[in-house]
């Protein structure tokens, strides 16, 4: 499926996205990147950002890569699997988040991708599936 979108407006597409604070950096079929800034909102008690907005933000550059890599004929993508392996605390800065297809197929698309804090540490990664959806007959 080919689209002119620019990243702001594939991430305003999301509401979710827009309320959660993520930014769409970079957008294409092959690359989707997202930021996320720390903030005492988006944090458990001990100021270290929550987990949940770190997946919010992989989901979102996820579903992202999905829908750009829409199979011919299909009409959106919902996410049917997420793992998430979160490997160290984020308690400032930004999270920039990469996503890149690992396969694409005609029902289903399995995406990874690797969350990184300011100094370019892992901080999480994540693959999710995302399956296709199609008109009903």
């Amino acid at each position: 499926m080919g689209t002119t979108l620019t990243p702001r407006q594939l991430r305003d597409l999301m509401p979710f996205a827009v309320l959660a604070g993520v930014e769409l950096t970079d957008a294409s079929p092959q690359v989707v990147r997202g930021v996320m800034a720390w903030a005492p909102e988006r944090c458990t008690a001990g100021g270290a950002m929550h987990g949940g907005a770190l997946m919010a933000l992989a989901d979102c550059c996820g579903g992202a890569c999905a829908f750009l890599n829409l199979p011919d004929g299909a009409r959106g993508t919902g996410t049917v699997e997420s793992k998430t392996n979160f490997l160290r605390a984020v308690r400032g800065g930004e999270v920039t988040a990469t996503t890149t297809p690992l396969h694409v197929g005609g029902t289903l698309g399995v995406f990874e991708t690797e969350l990184r804090d300011d100094e370019g540490r892992l901080v999480a990664k994540v693959t999710q599936t995302q399956a296709f959806q199609y008109p009903r007959a």
